[in-house]
């Protein structure tokens, strides 16, 4: 049974098991992946070595633009997975994905009791930037930069490399506006959010 759950201006798209689904909050303490790809919370729900084969999988059904921006498993094997494309995610997609990915879990017997789901849907637009090409994707767009020491700036992204990144933002007004242009290297980079301008 498919089931779509629209939940905090996000699309998700639910593939359901026989087995009962049981969601942990958001805010749960979670062990941080260091690639942006794979966070794991629970030792006991699944094993490593099918993770990998679920994460092999689903990389093998992404097509065109689409890549992985990360992938959470909860409990009960529960697979949250975040995608997104240089020319943007329509629901349509997740939806191909998401069944692609059930199918062939299911064939393969990779959870041979059915006890597994699967959530594909893009990461939303409040949710953080984590990889170097969201930022290439987000270029001209109205950036809040937090920076290690909590200091907030927000501008016009410019620019994004491996190393850093350029915004534009402008301070006073009239006469006075000064614009300036500022590289933030990564290394001093918190978190960065796309900001909605209407």
């Amino acid at each position: 049974m498919l089931l779509l759950n629209f939940t905090s201006g996000n699309v998700y798209l639910l593939a359901k098991t026989k087995a009962l689904c049981i969601f942990a909050p958001d805010n749960e303490a979670e062990r941080k992946g260091t690639n942006g790809s794979l966070l794991l919370l629970s030792n006991h729900m699944s094993t490593e070595a099918n993770i990998e084969i679920v994460k092999k999988i689903l990389l093998s059904k992404l097509y065109d633009d689409i890549f992985l921006v990360e992938m959470k498993v909860k409990p009960i094997n529960n697979f949250k997975i975040y995608l997104d494309a240089d020319s943007g995610l329509g629901i349509e997609k997740c939806i191909k994905i998401n069944r692609a990915l059930y199918k062939q879990l299911e064939e393969m017997g990779v959870y041979p009791e059915g006890d597994f789901s699967l959530e594909v849907s893009s990461p939303g637009i409040e949710e953080p930037l984590k990889l170097l090409r969201q930022y290439v994707k987000n270029i001209g767009r109205a950036v809040e930069v937090t920076q290690q020491d909590d200091t907030i700036k927000e501008g016009t992204l410019l620019a994004a490399t491996e190393e850093a990144i350029e915004i534009e933002f402008t301070e006073g007004k009239g006469k006075k506006a000064v614009t300036t242009k500022l590289f933030i290297p990564f290394t001093d980079i918190k978190q960065t959010v796309v900001q909605i301008k209407f």
